[in-house]
């Protein structure tokens, strides 16, 4: 005859293990203080989610990055005179299993696609509510790519040979850096400041600036200051 113990009289059960919740680490990316501010509030109400650090420019974020080791960084366009596709394609290249997501004010039908060709995997406008961007966040995370009914559309019509859907942008033929003295011209900066801020000679500047006119199909370097000029004050 076998012989059960009976439990030890006094002696207390051993308290279940729970595991630790691992929260999702986001670095924020954005120049200013209130939307950062913003956007942290709506990320740490999240019980899956913490905000692990934050920058308002490319050399910054890069430190941060490295200091805080982020499970998706969430990047905007403008970066105090700085470009937010340049530091997509510095982490494209240093991290490059870190999911990068869009959040700006920015026309999505201009730079969402050029955010992803940049290694961005989604792209958010900033007038869209909370949830969609805590939703977005989540699709990146799970290796989806996000972006707007209607954008998604245009990629698959351009992709699919739709010949009228590629010519909706009239920036699509201009590489990212002419797009960058393009943006700059219309901030009302000269060839010389353009330089300066890009780094790059004048002479340099100066042969971007004609092709963008060239691509643009515009008569004349006053033709496209005009444009450019009308077209930053759009975007505004």
């Amino acid at each position: 005859m076998s012989l059960k113990e009976s439990p030890q009289k006094g002696k207390e059960p051993k308290p279940l293990r729970v595991a630790k919740l691992t929260k999702t680490k986001v670095l924020l990316v954005d120049d200013h203080p209130t939307m950062r501010e913003g956007l942290m509030r709506v990320i740490e109400r999240e019980a899956d989610m913490a905000v692990c650090g934050e920058a308002e420019s490319i050399q910054r974020a890069l430190e941060v990055v490295e200091m805080s080791k982020p499970d998706i960084a969430i990047v905007d366009i403008s970066l105090a005179g700085q470009n937010g596709i340049e530091l997509i394609k510095d982490l494209k290249v240093r991290h490059p299993h870190l999911p990068v997501l869009v959040h700006s004010m920015h026309d999505e039908s201009v730079y969402a696609e050029r955010s992803l060709r940049a290694g961005a995997k989604g792209y958010i406008s900033k007038k869209e509510p909370p949830q969609k961007l805590l939703q977005a966040i989540r699709d990146v995370l799970h290796g989806e790519i996000s972006l707007s009914a209607t954008m998604t559309r245009h990629i698959l019509h351009t992709v699919g040979g739709d010949r009228a859907d590629r010519k909706t942008s009239p920036f699509r033929e201009l590489s990212d850096r002419e797009f960058e003295v393009f943006e700059l011209t219309g901030q009302g900066l000269g060839t010389k400041e353009i330089a300066g801020t890009l780094h790059l000679s004048e002479k340099t500047v100066q042969a971007h600036r004609d092709h963008i006119r060239q691509k643009l199909h515009l008569p004349d370097g006053r033709s496209l200051t005009g444009f450019a000029i009308r077209w930053v004050e759009s975007q505004s």
